[in-house]
């Protein structure tokens, strides 16, 4: 892997794969020649075929559920929307560093000297898609209002922090807190990611449910169409205020299925793709000619969530076994160790303040055995319906995971499912554990709000994503996820959000197994137009600066 995050061909962390997995690399050669195929039956045609100004790009989910950026918590969907809208500020395209956030719909900002009121300067003349006219200070204050509406808002509880917005006038907004912040933690919600995009009043008001279908941003490029299961499209924003884009148009393909995905791309069909996210897979596609392969940042970080709502998931002894049944090494070495990372704690590697001297329930069946057998299980047990979802990043491990625990005794049924219904199914509760990818804020705060804070819990009103039900039905760490939230001294900060990781992997509502990091694929022609490092968007961002090469 180079320095850019680029694998390359002659990487040093190649290995000979073991006879464990002859099976597994013949099946994977196959699809290598499948691949190989389709290049040769093209013929050149991946330069031929290119459509001039609109990319393409080849996702790998089955649909959308809809892209109104505070009700967009699925991957596909913040895919979608990352074009279309602005904030009041924004990450530096490529890079997703704290220190790093610019100005965007804002100009400018300052911050009262108690640390309590925020004002914002708006850009004049910025226009919403299809003539719903000038953005204004009520737009943002409608928006930032809808984001912290669990009625209306996936994301909710990250506007707690708001004790009052209003629009000083028609260019100023002003935010007032309720306890002083660190900086990083009031523009972490303000950025042009989730809740923090700007959407238009006059057309979340008019078009009602429709909204999530028919999107009006500021962004770069203006939603046109969508057909369900196939594809949406978009034009470029003549108007976007920081220049019309390069591109005439964007072309998001719904391509599930990954080698009809890695066919399409070589046949000239598609411009860029998601990649498989496995190591043989990357080596593969670096042999083929006019390929470039992206493996970015931040990583999705893959934690099986146990429902502490179904027994007897809500004994501590079965948690703990269950983990020490997990082997996070085979899972790593079958998936890709250049495209994982390992992790033990509650916040991934990498996130400030993420502890890894923690115990880490390495793989131990005897251990495993000893457990199950104090628990009342000592021939085994059934965890019953668990949902997972049809793509590759995060079936493949769950499947990993069922065979290791089907080694001793321990079964499930696993039920596949598209990845909008899975979304659907696990926020309703039917799934006794849950395998799921996540990055967020590069700091603690949102992850662990997000998945370990009481008022998270899914099937409430402020619910997010705390699938294990953690907080309600153990004592959990609400006060430190609060207290560290409003320390201004940063050291106390890390200090509580190191204690809060401890006690999660004392009570184990979860079990981490690995970071995943992003491989995206793209044509020789594609130039994005900035240094791709990192994306909180979990995908590429196409934006004015983004063009076809001729």
């Amino acid at each position: 892997m180079d320095s850019r995050g680029r694998v390359t061909s002659d990487d040093p962390g190649r290995r000979e794969p073991d006879g464990q997995e002859e099976l597994s690399i013949v099946r994977h050669r196959m699809v290598a020649l499948l691949m190989t195929l389709a290049l040769v039956m093209a013929g050149g045609a991946m330069v031929a075929q290119a459509q001039g100004e609109v990319l393409r790009y080849g996702m790998s989910h089955a649909d959308t559920g809809g892209m109104d950026p505070h009700l967009a918590p699925a991957t596909n969907d913040k895919t979608l929307v990352d074009p279309l809208f602005n904030g009041l500020v924004r990450f530096q395209p490529g890079n997703m560093n704290p220190a790093l956030i610019q100005p965007d719909l804002a100009e400018r900002w300052s911050v009262s000297a108690d640390g309590l009121v925020w004002t914002f300067h708006l850009r004049q003349g910025v226009q919403f898609h299809h003539g719903y006219g000038e953005l204004t200070a009520e737009d943002v204050v409608f928006s930032l209002t809808k984001a912290g509406d669990p009625e209306r808002s996936a994301f909710s509880i990250d506007y707690r922090i708001f004790a009052k917005m209003e629009a000083a006038d028609r260019y100023t907004v002003v935010l007032t807190l309720h306890d002083p912040l660190p900086e990083v933690q009031v523009l972490a919600v303000l950025t042009d990611y989730q809740g923090g995009m700007i959407v238009s009043k006059a057309a979340v008001e008019g078009l009602g449910q429709d909204f999530r279908t028919n999107p009006i941003g500021t962004g770069p490029f203006k939603f046109e169409s969508y057909v369900p299961r196939q594809y949406v499209s978009m034009s470029r924003n003549e108007a976007y205020f920081r220049g019309a884009p390069e591109l005439t148009g964007l072309i998001y393909r719904f391509m599930p299925e990954s080698r009809s995905r890695q066919a399409a791309f070589l046949a000239g069909e598609l411009d860029m793709i998601e990649g498989l996210r496995e190591q043989w897979w990357i080596e593969e596609v670096m042999r083929q000619p006019g390929v470039h392969v992206d493996v970015v940042g931040p990583g999705e970080m893959r934690t099986l969530h146990f429902n502490l709502n179904r027994p007897p998931l809500d004994d501590l002894r079965v948690r703990q076994a269950l983990a020490y049944l997990i082997d996070r090494d085979e899972i790593r070495l079958i998936v890709g160790e250049n495209v994982t990372l390992s992790a033990v704690s509650a916040v991934p590697p990498g996130y400030m303040a993420s502890l890894q001297d923690l115990e880490p329930y390495d793989h131990d069946p005897v251990k495993a055995q000893q457990l199950l057998t104090e628990a009342g299980f000592p021939d085994g047990l059934d965890l019953g319906r668990v949902v997972v979802t049809e793509r590759d990043a995060l079936r493949v491990p769950m499947e990993i995971v069922q065979e290791q625990l089907d080694r001793a005794g321990v079964r499930m049924e696993m039920q596949v499912v598209d990845h909008s219904t899975f979304h659907e199914q696990i926020r309703e509760d039917l799934s006794a554990m849950v395998m799921y990818g996540a990055a967020r804020f590069p700091t603690p705060d949102q992850y662990l709000t997000q998945f370990y804070h009481s008022l998270a819990v899914i099937q409430t009103p402020t619910a997010v994503t705390n699938f294990s039900h953690y907080g309600a039905l153990l004592p959990g760490v609400d006060h430190l996820i609060d207290g560290a939230r409003t320390e201004l001294d940063t050291a106390k900060q890390v200090a509580m959000w190191e204690e809060a990781q401890r006690q999660i992997n004392v009570d184990l509502p979860t079990y981490p197994i690995y970071v995943l990091m992003l491989v995206f694929v793209r044509s020789d022609r594609v130039e994005l137009g900035y240094d791709f490092e990192s994306t909180l968007a979990l995908a590429p961002q196409f934006n004015e600066l983004t063009m076809l090469l001729d």
